[in-house]
This record gives C-alpha cells, sequence and structure tokens, in this order.
C-alpha cells in the first residue's frame, strides 16, 4: 500500500483539493486498493473547518468526488505513516522539514516535481483563482500517479 499526504498551510484550499483529485484519478485507474491517501495542514489557523468553497466549487465543476473534510494539522507521526508527503509550496516543505526535524528518508516532495519542474502550486487563498490552482493540482496529481 502507497500511502500519500498532501500538506498545504490550512488545509482548507490545494492539498484537500489534491486529496480529492488523486483519489479521484486512482479510482478511475482501477487501483483503489492501492493506495491510502489524506491531506493536513501546516499550520492551525483553519483546523477543524471544512474546505473553502472556491475548492469545493472546483471539485464539483471537474466532476470530482469528495467527503466532509475537516481540516487538520500534521503530526509527528505522520512522517512514519506516509511514504509520501507532499507539500505544494516551498514555505510548506520549510514547516514540514521544522515539524519532522529534517527529512531523513526522503520523503519529502513538492507536488509538482513530478511535472518535472521545481514550481508552487497556485495558492488561491492570495489570489481567489482556483482555476489555475486545479491545473496544477491535476498536472501534479497525474503526473506523480503515472510515476507509481
Amino acid at each position: 500500500m502507497t500511502r500519500i499526504l498532501f500538506v498545504c498551510h490550512g488545509n482548507i484550499c490545494r492539498s484537500p483539493m489534491a486529496e480529492f483529485v488523486m483519489k479521484h484519478l486512482v479510482h478511475k485507474a482501477g487501483r483503489d486498493s492501492e493506495f491510502q491517501i489524506d491531506s493536513a495542514a501546516t499550520s492551525t489557523e483553519e483546523i477543524g473547518n471544512g474546505m473553502h468553497r472556491g475548492t469545493v466549487e472546483k471539485l464539483r465543476e471537474q466532476g470530482v468526488p469528495f467527503t466532509n473534510h475537516r481540516a487538520r494539522q500534521i503530526t509527528a507521526a505522520d512522517y512514519e505513516k506516509y511514504d509520501y508527503l507532499i507539500g505544494m509550496d516551498e514555505e510548506n516543505i520549510f514547516n514540514m522539514y521544522r515539524r519532522w526535524q529534517g527529512d531523513p528518508l526522503g520523503k519529502v516532495h513538492l507536488l509538482l516535481e513530478y511535472c518535472g519542474c521545481t514550481d508552487e502550486v497556485a495558492d488561491p487563498w492570495y489570489t481567489g483563482n482556483f482555476d489555475a490552482t486545479w491545473a496544477d493540482v491535476y498536472a501534479g496529481c497525474a503526473a506523480m500517479l503515472d510515476q507509481l
């Protein structure tokens, strides 16, 4: 079983979008039994809150099913539990390293690394542009799944 944790700042926009996009892609590929997929935040700001309405609208628009997500913060145990710890931007990566005192097993990656670049996933919290976030998340998840 491959375990993936997607991580962003608040766990209400980018990381839950990635969680549900990846689950959808895995399901379409008939590989549900091979993966465990979740998402979390580096901060405590949104803990317990649901997904941003823009994320919900974009997932609905794209026909991606989702469940009643509630934001949670990464834990020390997440480092051991997950095989891939996928940050949306460099700030997330920095905070993940701080939380886990580095990355001795090489589990931490930017999502768009799987597309062969070092770009960050567009943050709709500041721009309101969920189309750009969707494009980044979908491309990153599709490329990651192809490589797994």
